[in-house]
């Protein structure tokens, strides 16, 4: 059993800040999240999209600002449990027991929720047969990409996620990519390639196509794709990838007995604590009146909802509030020397 101070569920902006609030005044914390990469909806739905609410910072990428915010978390010990969801979360004496989705079990006095408008979970292929084939052929995300080396891959989707990837493994790999539409939703120096690679032989492109049907008992075999005009086509494949966008959804947190008002948590504006003790939500997750849906908002939430956590994880301690330019835990992790 994992014990800690805090455990963070969401590795998002506001959940980034509240791990470094969390550490600098000296409590331990770990951070899950359902994706597979640190970020959050910053790096999963719009990396290069401009954001100008960030105070001192003009204008930045979310994918800058979580750069930024991960370089702020270095001089600290931070865990972080990614591609795992948290299912359990039951009362045991003063502490809160989680249990993820691979069976790992935290103790811990806090909780805080970050997770954003909820969790995101792939939008899967249709066809109910995929399922015994999730996470051994067919996959929504890229882990680790040496295991379709010089095998047939077959992409489905029209984005910046399938394209890029049909970019990146036709290096190595027989790439099939299947889009419903002619017009592609990626970047346009990325379709420019993607077409370039299609007329020298390197990507088989199969537009207004969908999928119809899998074969295969041990192993996948070939997928089987249907046009708009019902024509069928079977591509033999090693492994399928969809990218089809994230579903957004409130999932096992609904079941944990919150205040819930339409997909979002009531919280108290001096704690940002739920209505259960040691239970808190923070950023896009939580309303109050007044609430205002900016990552600025999120991050004074955090900041907030750490030092609650102050009281719970250390009863017999006296929190004493300290500017970070005479933080003691601060300047002892960054190596700088107390006057």
């Amino acid at each position: 059993m994992n014990k800690t101070d805090a455990l963070i569920i969401g590795a998002g902006p506001t959940g980034l800040f509240t791990a470094h609030q969390l550490k600098l005044i000296g409590l331990n914390c770990e951070v899950i999240d359902n994706l597979d990469k640190i970020g959050g909806q910053c790096i999963e739905l719009y990396p290069d999209k401009p954001i100008y609410d960030i105070p001192a910072i003009p204008e930045c990428t979310g994918e800058e600002l979580t750069k930024n915010l991960i370089n702020q978390l270095k001089p600290f010990d931070i865990k972080f449990h990614l591609n795992e969801r948290v299912d359990e979360v039951k009362k045991e004496g003063d502490n809160w027991i989680v249990k993820t989705s691979y069976d790992k079990i935290f103790s811990t006095p806090n909780v805080i929720i970050a997770g954003g408008v909820g969790s995101f979970e792939p939008r899967k292929f249709s066809v109910k047969e995929c399922e015994k084939f999730e996470n051994k052929s067919i996959f929504y995300s890229i882990r680790d990409k040496k295991i379709f080396e010089k095998k047939i891959v077959t992409i489905f989707g029209g984005g910046d996620s399938a394209l890029d990837w049909a970019v990146e493994l036709s290096n190595n790999s027989n790439v099939n990519l299947v889009h419903r539409r002619d017009d592609f939703r990626g970047a346009q120096a990325t379709v420019d390639r993607v077409h370039e690679l299609v007329k020298n032989g390197k990507i088989n492109l199969y537009t207004k196509f969908q999928i119809s049907s899998i074969k295969g008992e041990d192993h996948l075999e070939s997928v089987e794709i249907k046009s708009e005009d019902k024509e069928l086509k079977t591509l033999k494949t090693d492994y399928l990838l969809g990218f089809f966008g994230l579903i957004m959804q409130l999932g096992p947190i609904a079941n944990w007995g919150l205040n819930i008002d339409k997909k979002t948590i009531e919280v108290d504006t001096e704690k940002f604590q739920t209505n259960h003790k040691g239970i808190y939500a923070v950023g896009d997750i939580c309303t109050y009146p007044g609430k205002l849906k900016l990552i600025l908002s999120g991050f004074h939430e955090g900041a907030l909802a750490a030092r609650a956590c102050f009281k719970l994880a250390r009863p017999n301690e006296k929190y004493r509030f300290e500017f970070t330019t005479s933080s003691k835990t601060l300047k002892d992790r960054l190596g700088v020397k107390s006057d």
